[in-house]
């Protein structure tokens, strides 16, 4: 099994949306550099990016 880590010397960053900051999660162990939102509520919050309209 692997070594105890204290919570304080978890890894984290702030929500792109609510600007709270989070902290590592186990699941996110694979993806933490693409992780940019605390929460599903916030991931489905965040500001819509207008796109360009295909073929033009």
């Amino acid at each position: 099994m692997g070594k105890m880590r204290r919570k304080s010397d978890l890894p984290s960053k702030d929500c792109a949306t609510c600007g709270r900051p989070f902290l590592w999660r186990k699941k996110w162990a694979k993806v933490w550099e693409e992780v940019r939102y605390c929460s599903d509520r916030c991931r489905a919050e965040r500001p819509k990016v207008p796109q360009k309209p295909q073929g033009q």
